[in-house]
């Protein structure tokens, strides 16, 4: 008697758990406002979320900042407190610096370009095999709009010289860099605090892609854009390992096959931003300068010499450049 009812509590138990486990929720970190239109790391979460949701696995989106700046979120991913996270690629940088080549000024073409690097190099592999001691890893990288642009409050820029005035937002050190190849001056500020940055003059402007200041309602003191296609600026997709490796062959299959979709969606949707983008800014009165080719030369022999910066070993500096130019 005792042992049948031993097991009938161990298979309600069991039976609690795989429940529990079925229903779980597939939490996701957001970077930017849940807008489709203006943001390109959010249509991929959106096209992700909608084919677990379609395949009987539930999201919950966690809005910006609400459990914590970048530092705690590599934190909750590699402990498993959190499955997912739209990450700044410097997460990954501080274990595996090898994933600094893809901010390398004009080391890609085009979105293309950069997918077809990712491929020919086995990037994902590569790093992957680096954050596992983390138990993280990395399903995509997600641009979040056209290439990057120069951002300004009061001086338009149309040449390397134009900037020489200017004191711009650095991520880090190799971007400090590249503003001094240019001939201006770069400090290291905090996202959140840019805005108060640009509109107490601590800093005269950034680099990002051009649906930026739109969609973080920056265009009452940005007043200017250079279309200088500078980087291809995008966020990671971190998740945690543990989770992934935990997922039944049905579920992983699903999420596998969600990454591949989410990437298509953001990848169609960067096509349409190239002009559209554009022409939001002007519509908020932001001045445009559309640079030819030519007019982007000069930027792009002066940042060939950040290359360099120590961010990446000269072996991991080669293997960018020379996978550059083969998948070209």
């Amino acid at each position: 008697m005792m042992m049948k009812k031993f097991f009938r509590v161990a298979v309600l138990t069991a039976g609690c758990v795989a429940a529990s486990l079925a229903s779980a929720q597939v939490k996701i970190a957001l970077d930017t406002p849940p807008d489709v239109n203006k943001s390109g790391s959010y249509a991929w979460v959106n096209a992700f979320s909608a084919h677990l949701s379609a395949n009987g696995m539930k999201t919950r989106e966690l809005p910006r900042g609400s459990v914590g700046e970048e530092a705690e979120l590599f934190d909750q991913i590699s402990t498993g407190l959190l499955e997912m996270a739209l990450s700044d690629v410097k997460s990954i940088g501080k274990v595996d610096p090898l994933i600094y080549g893809v901010r390398l000024p004009y080391i890609f073409d085009d979105v293309p370009h950069m997918d077809r690097v990712l491929e020919k190099g086995k990037v994902f592999e590569k790093v992957n095999a680096q954050l596992a001691k983390t138990d993280t890893m990395v399903l995509a990288l997600v641009p979040i709009g056209p290439q990057s642009g120069i951002i300004t409050t009061k001086q338009t820029v149309r040449t390397p010289a134009d900037m020489a005035n200017l004191r711009m937002r650095a991520l880090d050190d190799a971007q400090i860099a590249l503003y001094k190849a240019w001939g201006s001056t770069g400090t290291i500020v905090q996202w959140k605090e840019v805005p108060a940055g640009l509109q107490t003059g601590v800093i005269d402007g950034y680099l990002n892609t051009a649906n930026v200041p739109v969609l973080f309602g920056q265009t009452d003191f940005v007043k200017h854009f250079t279309d200088a296609g500078v980087i291809v600026a995008q966020r990671a997709v971190m998740a945690s390992k543990a989770w992934y490796d935990g997922l039944s062959a049905k579920d992983r299959a699903t999420v596998n096959e969600a990454v591949k979709k989410a990437n298509a969606v953001n990848r169609a949707w960067v096509a349409t931003q190239a002009e559209s983008s554009l022409k939001d800014l002007e519509k908020a009165g932001v001045s445009v300068i559309r640079l030819s080719k030519a007019e982007r030369e000069p930027f792009r022999k002066l940042s060939r010499s950040t290359y360099n910066s120590g961010l990446m070993s000269p072996e991991s500096v080669k293997f960018w450049v020379d996978t550059a130019e083969a998948a070209r």
